[in-house]
């Protein structure tokens, strides 16, 4: 049986979040970290479209302090889950460069900031 190291099973459990902030995290703000770290490693998220995802009755259902929490303790690249929910949209369907940019930055979309936005589209190939 091979062993593992214990900071591999702490980097397996925390892979984008970091240990020594995810220490201080309660209970379930750990587990929302974990819950965030998968929807991550699925697709491109932003910010507040991960504390929602996480914190809705039709998703996880954290406490929203839970959630933020969760999310803020987190090392992510919200440029780079722009590109790639940006690549995502692109894979289904045709946007224009302005159609996609308000696509991932609408409250009804992704909640992307403008700035995210127009990163992800462009890094895409939208622009």
């Amino acid at each position: 049986m091979t062993k593992i190291p214990f900071i591999t099973l702490l980097c397996l459990m925390f892979p984008i979040g970091s240990i020594s902030l995810a220490q201080s995290l309660t209970g379930p703000q750990k587990n929302a970290v974990r819950s965030a770290n998968a929807y991550l490693s699925m697709g491109g998220f932003s910010r507040d479209g991960l504390i929602d995802q996480l914190s809705s009755s039709y998703g996880d259902d954290y406490e929203r302090h839970d959630a933020t929490a969760a999310v803020d303790s987190l090392s992510v690249d919200w440029n780079e889950q722009a590109g790639r929910s940006a690549q995502q949209y692109l894979e289904m369907s045709g946007f224009s460069c302005r159609g996609l940019i308000e696509q991932l930055s609408s409250d009804y979309g992704e909640q992307f900031t403008k700035n995210q936005a127009t990163y992800g589209a462009r890094q895409a190939g939208a622009c």
